[in-house]
C-alpha cells in the first residue's frame, strides 16, 4: 500500500529517536552495570529491549506503506556521567519521543491514516505510562531517599 510521504517521513523521524534511545540505554545500562547498580542495569536494559520492539513496529509500518526506513540516523544521545543525571537525559528523551509521537499522531489523523495512528498510541501509552512514569518515579526516590539511600538500594 502507497503510503503518503509526509507519513513515511513521520515514521523515519520517530524511527530515528528510537534507534537512539536504543543506543542511549545500551549505554546507560553498561555503565550501571560496571558500577554495579545491577538493578538500574536491568530496568534500563529492559527499556532498551522495549525501544527494540519500538523500532520494529515502525519499521514494518514504514515497508507496509512502502518507504524505505532509515536505519542510519539517529537524534541526539545523551549520555549521562552520574545516575542522576542518566535518568534525567532518558527522561528527556522520553518526553521528546511523546511529543514527536503527539505531531505524528496528529499527522496521521489530518492524512486519515488511522492503521498508523493506532500503531502510534501504542508506542504513545508505552512510553508515557511506563518508560517515562518509570523514570520520574527514580528521580522522585532519589530526592525522598537521598542519592546514596536510592544507589545502596540499586545495588541488589
Amino acid at each position: 500500500m502507497q503510503g503518503k510521504p509526509s507519513i513515511i517521513d513521520a515514521l523515519n523521524h520517530l524511527l530515528a529517536a528510537e534507534l537512539a534511545s536504543i543506543d542511549q540505554y545500551f549505554v546507560h545500562s553498561q555503565m550501571y552495570r560496571n558500577w554495579g547498580y545491577h538493578k538500574l542495569y536491568e530496568r534500563i536494559d529492559h527499556e532498551r529491549q522495549d525501544e527494540i520492539g519500538h523500532s520494529i513496529k515502525l519499521i514494518e509500518r514504514i515497508l507496509f506503506l512502502e518507504g524505505t526506513p532509515d536505519a542510519a540516523t539517529r537524534t541526539m544521545l545523551r549520555i549521562g556521567a552520574s545516575v542522576p543525571a542518566m535518568l534525567e537525559n532518558d527522561l528527556d528523551t522520553e518526553y521528546e519521543v511523546a511529543g514527536a509521537l503527539k505531531d505524528a499522531i496528529k499527522l496521521c489523523e489530518s492524512e486519515q491514516d488511522y492503521v498508523t495512528r493506532e500503531t502510534l498510541l501504542e508506542l504513545l501509552h508505552d512510553t508515557e505510562s511506563d518508560h517515562a512514569h518509570w523514570l520520574e518515579q527514580q528521580l522522585c526516590l532519589i530526592k525522598a531517599l537521598g542519592l546514596e539511600n536510592y544507589l545502596q538500594s540499586q545495588a541488589g
